[in-house]
């Protein structure tokens, strides 16, 4: 699982999904990329389940490049806990995806191949995707 080896602050405010993306948006290391079209946090979970359906869609034919990184801790409050006495435990890291933004880049495998194993991948992230070509 794709976590930081270490942050200034274990608890994290949860900011703001608005906008655009600074960088990231085109295709930069691949031919072919997964583009994001909505917000969302994507926890490193979902990244590494993705990854392994386009590595296994392509069966090691191509070089797969993850581009978003789950950097944000989010904070879960145990079940069943009354309101109040502070904030919740760190539970999962995630990655803040804004629309546009590219979260997966394939190489090295054929077109048609390429495009099944994104869109495999796209099936394991909670928002809506496009396959976009260099």
């Amino acid at each position: 699982m794709l976590q930081p080896k270490r942050v200034k602050y274990r608890k994290m405010q949860r900011g703001r999904m608005k906008g655009s993306p600074r960088k990231g948006t085109e295709v930069s290391f691949g031919e072919y990329g997964l583009q994001s079209m909505e917000p969302a946090w994507i926890t490193n979970r979902q990244i590494e389940a993705a990854r392994i359906a386009v590595t296994r869609c392509i069966k090691r034919g191509g070089k797969v490049w993850i581009r978003v990184f789950p950097q944000k801790s989010a904070t879960k409050k145990p079940a069943e806990t009354r309101m109040g006495k502070g904030k919740g435990s760190p539970e999962i890291w995630v990655a803040v995806v804004k629309p546009g933004s590219m979260i997966i880049e394939l190489a090295g495998a054929s077109p048609e191949l390429s495009e099944k194993a994104l869109k495999l991948a796209s099936y394991k992230l909670p928002i809506k995707c496009r396959v976009v070509k260099r």
